[in-house]
């Protein structure tokens, strides 16, 4: 299994993980029709034994459910794993009231993923949305502590405003951070990443497949559930937006047929040739489609092919704004200054 480095923490520490790794929402949040209970623990430890060793979920996700069954799948091979999980957010009675990233808030936090998740420590700990009315100081104050206590690793953020990622940084080294990242995201190659190779910062790259979209799944505009996160998704929920953005992945899939891979292949291999530093998390809950994912790592194509993708890909335009109505005003928060 092929493997990087998505960055280092204060201490120089390396976080080596699979150059691709997993995501586990789509197990029981954003994506229904979701696996039974075993079936989920079931595919996490296939995962395991195909080689998969770096695995992402959150508080959030099935409002801690998620957290349970990674924990619970992946406690008798913990030490063949890194484990990534997110805090930050004001979870009660099973409703999400919105973000709180106060020191208290992620000392509690803490403890309950810890405990979920079956462990003692955290590989790496995100937060999962910037709380503008938090200092990132006072959070990165706590990563350093929690680090010292032994309870996480390696720290970083999601999604947040490019000062404030640079403002946490000078308190406390961050080892990585999760963005949006695949062929039809690509605005943070020309912000982010001059800030990330600045200061030796990885990538983690969520939704490198486009929700599906670049995994080939669709082949027409399609109407998603109310309950399937895609319905409040833009580029996916608008028919007129969906068919323009089909017409894009299907001239990627006739590229990938020519080169015998698939769409989903070649959208991950596009990503780990960009820089060594980024792993993208596709999300799967079937064996089939991490198989095909995981062997994107060995996709090998000429220094031509992809001179030729990027010829091609480069005029694509797709339409539709990525983030769904409730998400989108958390993106790229920047925290208040002390």
């Amino acid at each position: 299994m092929l493997k990087r480095i998505l960055g280092t923490n204060q201490s120089g520490e390396k976080l080596e993980v699979s150059a691709v790794g997993l995501g586990c929402m789509g197990l029981n949040q954003g994506y229904p029709p979701f696996p039974p209970k075993e079936s989920g623990i079931s595919f996490l430890q296939k995962a395991v034994e195909l080689g998969e060793d770096f695995f992402d979920t959150s508080e959030l996700y099935g409002f801690y459910k998620n957290e349970e069954l990674v924990g619970e799948a992946l406690q008798p091979v913990r030490n063949k794993v890194k484990i990534a999980t997110k805090f930050g957010w004001n979870i009660q009675d099973g409703k999400l009231l919105g973000l709180d990233s106060s020191p208290n808030a992620i000392k509690k936090a803490v403890e309950g993923s810890l405990k979920r998740l079956r462990t003692d420590h955290i590989d790496i700990y995100y937060q999962h949305r910037v709380d503008p009315n938090v200092p990132i100081e006072d959070v990165a104050l706590v990563m350093e502590s929690l680090c010292k206590e032994g309870k996480i690793l390696h720290w970083g953020l999601s999604e947040a405003g490019l000062k404030t990622l640079e403002r946490a940084n000078s308190v406390f080294k961050v080892t990585a951070v999760q963005y949006e990242y695949s062929l039809w995201c690509r605005e943070l190659e020309q912000s982010l990443m001059p800030v990330l190779e600045k200061h030796q910062i990885g990538l983690a790259a969520f939704s490198p497949l486009g929700k599906g979209m670049l995994a080939g799944k669709f082949k027409k505009a399609e109407s998603f559930g109310k309950d399937d996160y895609r319905s409040t998704v833009p580029r996916m929920s608008n028919k007129e937006m969906m068919e323009h953005n089909l017409h894009i992945v299907n001239q990627i899939e006739a590229f990938a047929k020519a080169r015998t891979c698939t769409v989903a292949q070649l959208s991950l291999a596009f990503i780990l040739h960009q820089k060594s530093y980024i792993v993208p998390i596709p999300g799967t809950t079937k064996i089939n489609r991490l198989q095909e994912n995981l062997k994107a790592m060995d996709l090998s194509l000429t220094e031509k092919d992809w001179q030729e993708f990027t010829d091609l890909t480069s005029s694509m335009e797709v339409e539709g704004e990525r983030f769904g109505r409730e998400a989108e005003p958390w993106a790229g928060n920047e925290a208040v200054t002390r």
